[in-house]
């Protein structure tokens, strides 16, 4: 897949807004706050979520002013001023309904967006948020970033990724300081912390209309889970997943399950002949537990890449990412059990050379006429 290119939309005040666009599906847009985000880099940062992402949806994001390539020198982090950062994109994409990811210090943003245009938000993922600033202040995390954050600003970015990052892909925990340091001055991100004290989202949670999904870690040392528990209380019919880890793949496959398309992009007609290959990891249940986070991580990995060389390899289309295992669709039966010798022979050379990380899947096919499905949002967060 090619890099995204980044493009610009300008605020009714005149701030340069970054933003990129990728994939052709139902649109979904990402909103970070200052300082965890860069168009240029997240690409390439953040694979297991942007890339998966971006082949079910056409996946937007972009950088608030003040931090990555928006305007730097802009650094009224006011709740007005976010909001007319995600309208000039909006604006700019041409989006009249579309899904909306957040997380963290963003969320407050998504939801006063989504109270405001109860029209235009379909569906609302909302990861590790809160309502206002006492949900979260005092906690552990914060107490410690709080004593940091006008002290060494390199010391406060590494102590901010051994914080939030916990569980995550090793390569992000590995780069993530660094690409904070490349996101935002640090000048700016007081600021914008100064400001996102003061958001209060309490009183328009009752005005929220979109499909709401709340994602929280039990283990987040920042904002506590109560404060993901308080936030879906408030949104009517609002769906609540806590998890003891998570991670971007798995927080990729929860998000096409409960925003995406019915169908993939690719039109399938009720009668056309399709064949279904599904893969499964062995084991998956106990991985984290008998590998720790990194060795399992990295075993999901390796399957994700041989089973998406041979999906290329013999025209196969990824429809869904399970957490631990890939299902995808071809036209011809012949076409997927060449991808399934494939993904078996390629395994068995990445076991040859990893005794001690060999991945064990189970493959199965299934051919015939698809009916439409209906979506629901029942799989787990952690396995």
């Amino acid at each position: 897949m090619t890099e995204p290119q980044v493009q610009y939309a300008k605020t009714s005040d005149g701030v340069n807004i970054a933003y990129a666009s990728m994939g052709e599906g139902p649109p979904l847009v990402r909103v970070m706050p200052p300082g965890m985000v860069h168009v240029q880099r997240d690409w390439a940062t953040f694979p297991g979520m942007y890339q998966p992402l971006s082949r079910t949806f056409r996946f937007i994001w972009y950088d608030p002013r003040g931090s990555g390539l928006s305007d730097r020198d802009e650094i009224d982090f006011s709740m007005e001023a976010m909001m007319r950062d995600l309208e000039a994109v909006i604006d700019r994409t041409g989006l009249r309904s579309f899904a909306v990811l957040a997380s963290g210090n963003s969320v407050p943003v998504a939801v006063t967006y989504a109270a405001a245009f109860p029209d235009r938000v379909s569906h609302l993922i909302l990861v590790n948020g809160w309502t206002k600033s006492s949900d979260f202040v005092g906690s552990p995390g914060q107490e410690a970033l709080d004593a940091l954050i006008d002290k060494d600003w390199t010391l406060y970015t590494e102590t901010v990724t051994r914080v939030v990052m916990q569980g995550y892909d090793p390569h992000v925990i590995d780069h993530f300081a660094e690409h904070m340091r490349a996101c935002i001055e640090p000048e700016a991100f007081r600021a914008f912390i100064a400001a996102a004290r003061s958001y209060d989202v309490s009183a328009l949670l009752a005005d929220v209309k979109a499909e709401t999904l709340v994602l929280h870690s039990n283990n987040n040392l920042i904002y506590p889970v109560r404060a993901g528990q308080k936030l879906a209380a408030g949104i009517a019919d609002a769906r609540f997943l806590p998890a003891d880890d998570m991670n971007f793949e798995r927080g990729a496959a929860l998000v096409e399950e409960f925003a995406g398309p019915a169908e993939k992009p690719e039109s399938v007609e009720p009668s056309a002949f399709r064949t279904i290959l599904f893969t499964d990891i062995e084991g998956s249940t106990g991985l984290t537990q008998r590998l720790g986070d990194a060795a399992a991580q990295e075993v999901l990995r390796s399957h994700n890449s041989i089973v998406r060389d041979a999906l290329r390899a013999h025209s196969g289309t990824e429809t869904k990412h399970t957490g631990d295992g890939i299902m995808a669709s071809f036209t011809s039966a012949s076409a997927a059990l060449e991808a399934a010798v494939a993904i078996q022979k390629a395994l068995a050379v990445h076991n040859e050379g990893n005794p001690d990380g060999a991945i064990r899947v189970r493959i199965g096919i299934n051919a015939g006429e698809p009916w439409p499905r209906t979506r629901t949002c029942s799989a787990p967060l952690s396995s």
